[in-house]
């Protein structure tokens, strides 16, 4: 029986600085493999050659990545400066309307870091350039050295809302993550509900206010370890389960037939 597909949003990047291509971390993959259930799907998230209604028929579920570059503030209406960092406007140009038909469609999506970010854009919300440079914010920046175990490693606490959807979803209040990102939520979106913070404030954890579908997005990296992560297992799990139940023909309510 053919596994429900989930798109995993690619990154535009340079092999050698030179060569041109659409990119994608395997563990996004082997989360998406494993522990979701479904089969991974590289996009190359670029409207020159895909576009969102073609995506939102082709794929079940879909993963907002990760990645070095930027949402671009022009989709916020603010001005580009050096702390923005690197951009990827063709990602843009699809993620930030997927992202939104998806939460009118009930369409199950998972954001992660640059994808949480996304969310938080595409439904009007606002973003900080550089979150440590903010009195009393810390630095959740990759570390530069080490290994990628040593990268990964759980860093910081991050502080659920009591009874709220991912307290439930993890059985606790409080959960151990990693944190490797520069930006941050400034303005919460339009219905875009915090649902856990660093302990210098920083929002990790949302979801959108009485979305049909899955729209569970977190600013850390679940990815890494996701089926040995007592946090990340669940999240990919509940996210399966979604994508599933997308691909078996289960919609919310509004867009069953009559």
């Amino acid at each position: 029986m053919a596994r429900p597909i989930v798109g995993i949003i690619g990154n535009s990047y340079l092999i050698n600085d030179q060569y041109p291509a659409h990119a994608g971390g395997t563990m996004n993959s082997e989360a998406v493999a494993s522990v979701s259930g479904c089969m991974p799907m590289l996009i190359p998230a670029d409207p020159r050659f895909v576009s969102v209604p073609e995506l939102l028929e082709m794929c079940d579920g879909f993963l907002l990545t990760g990645g070095r570059p930027n949402v671009h503030p022009d989709e916020y209406g603010e001005p580009e400066t050096e702390a923005h960092g690197e951009f990827d406007r063709a990602r843009d140009a699809i993620t930030l309307p997927l992202v939104r038909a998806c939460v009118e469609r009930g369409q199950p999506f998972l954001g992660i870091c640059r994808g949480f970010q996304e969310v938080n854009v595409a439904m009007g919300g606002s973003l900080h350039p550089e979150i440590r440079e903010i009195p009393g914010r810390m630095n959740h920046r990759m570390p530069p050295d080490g290994t990628l175990e040593e990268k990964f490693e759980l860093r910081h606490i991050v502080s659920l809302t009591p009874e709220g959807p991912f307290a439930r979803l993890f059985g606790a209040a409080e959960v151990l993550t990693n944190t490797l990102h520069g930006q941050g939520i400034q303005r919460p979106g339009a219905r875009v509900v915090i649902d856990g913070h660093a302990p210098d404030g920083t929002p990790e954890a949302i979801y959108i206010k009485d979305a049909p579908g899955f729209t569970m997005s977190v600013q850390w990296h679940p990815e890494w370890n996701a089926a040995m992560d007592p946090v990340s297992r669940p999240l990919f799990t509940a996210f399966g389960a979604a994508v599933k139940d997308w691909a078996a023909g289960l919609r919310p309510k509004a867009l069953r037939s009559a």
